[in-house]
């Protein structure tokens, strides 16, 4: 594809596309200045971080035409190219479109209610309980290393990490010997663009590096899957993966997609999600104040925490036609990427967005996305949020920041890598 005519990155069109532009967190000035003069701008898709260049895309920033874009599937498609700015490798795509993700309805329709069959109350309301107690047990060990050393820990090491890989592993149902697996695997999909988390790339034949979400690079992940529903067969639980297991609409390569989607989403939505709603309360004391005190409801904080500190900062659609949207054509078969970051500070939906208000209503964030593809475990992410912004506010009478948090190089996922707080007053260790 070559880029539209007149679409060329023009001077004063900030570059949102560049993954290290995140390393510092969301880049407000630019979003607010393309909401404002382009809504809907051409980026070049440079040669980045060992990642070769791509035929660029149109971001769009503001919130009613990413609301648009998610919601018109028959126009903005997740199946023409998937869902992640960088072009898959063509040979990669029938593979890459099993996922539930990168289809359209009504095949995307079939799937998801096939596992929304697993969701049912009565686990729900089990793994609310095994999640209050998680939680509790995490932060109640974090401070007691706190009083041992120097009153400061990692919130994201000692709390945030555990929380979120531990509450999927119950979910799935994974064994305990195992469970580190995931977290290990998510690090390398999720953080491929960061060093620090993904290690020394691997290769591909070509010497550039490989795509961590191509079939090559997700085989031990796939046996795993196999290997796990084969024993949930033979030795059913209480947990996602047996009901998976043991439905015969569910094909194999359906099964490992879903394991897929279940570890690597399921867990870092809530990874990234939990020690940025922290870190927003440590950064606005009256808002924690007012939590703990009870003025303001831990839903309503939960759902403004989500808005601050959206998990996912950009998805990708492909054109299935000629359109036009915010005034700009789009030719089909362009990328089209909706920045969630932006979406979410958008003065015309939200007064006063840079603002942090726990009581804030309505609140339309689009931090679970919207349309077809809301995200589907979008009720089991936010109670385990609220429940640990609950059991925050019962153990830690403040939150203090003691250095610089650290954050993820990535245009997809807003992570934190490292938050440190004081959890225990010098005085008082």
């Amino acid at each position: 594809m070559t880029a539209p005519v007149g679409s060329a990155a023009r001077p004063g069109v900030p570059d949102v596309f560049d993954p290290r532009g995140y390393a510092d967190g969301l880049p407000h000035a630019a979003y607010r200045l393309l909401r404002d003069r382009h809504p809907v701008a051409w980026q070049e898709e440079h040669e980045v971080l060992g990642w070769p260049a791509g035929p660029g895309f149109w971001a769009v920033t503001r919130h009613e035409d990413v609301v648009r874009v998610l919601k018109d599937a028959g126009t903005f498609s997740s199946r023409l190219g998937a869902t992640q700015i960088r072009d898959p490798d063509p040979a990669d795509l029938p593979f890459i479109r099993r996922m539930m993700l990168n289809q359209d309805p009504p095949d995307h329709g079939r799937l998801r209610r096939l596992v929304s069959r697993a969701f049912t109350p009565r686990r729900v309301e089990r793994f609310g309980a095994a999640v209050r107690e998680r939680a509790r047990g995490l932060l109640t060990a974090a401070v007691d290393a706190a009083r041992a050393g120097n009153g400061v820990r990692d919130l994201v090491t000692d709390v945030t990490d555990d929380f979120a890989l531990l509450n999927l592993a119950d979910l799935l149902g994974v064994p305990p010997a195992e469970r580190g697996l995931l977290l290990d695997w998510t690090r390398r999909v999720i953080g491929y663009q960061d060093p620090d988390e993904s290690g020394p790339a691997a290769r591909g034949p070509d010497g550039r590096p490989a795509d961590p979400r191509s079939p090559a690079m997700l085989q031990d992940m796939f046996a795993f899957a196999r290997e796990l529903a084969a024993h949930k067969r033979r030795h059913p639980g209480d947990d996602v993966m047996t009901v998976l297991a043991a439905d015969d609409e569910l094909a194999t390569s359906e099964l490992e997609m879903f394991f897929f989607l279940l570890t690597i989403a399921g867990n870092d939505t809530v990874r990234s999600a939990a020690p940025g709603g922290l870190l927003a309360l440590a950064q606005h004391p009256e808002a924690y104040r007012g939590l703990r005190s009870g003025a303001v409801g831990t839903a309503a904080c939960a759902e403004e925490l989500l808005r601050w500190h959206p998990p996912v900062l950009s998805f990708r659609r492909t054109a299935v036609h000629d359109t036009e949207l915010a005034g700009q054509r789009i030719r089909a078969g362009e990328k089209v990427v909706v920045f969630h970051g932006s979406a979410n500070y958008d003065e015309r939906a939200f007064p006063t967005p840079h603002r942090l208000d726990p009581a804030r209503s309505p609140n339309p964030h689009v931090s679970f996305g919207d349309g077809p593809h809301v995200c589907l475990g979008a009720h089991l992410a936010r109670l385990q949020l609220r429940v640990l912004y609950e059991e925050t506010s019962r153990l830690l009478p403040t939150l203090t920041l003691a250095g610089q948090p650290r954050r993820l190089v990535s245009n997809f996922i807003n992570g934190l890598k490292s938050v440190p707080l004081r959890l225990v007053d010098e005085e008082h260790g």
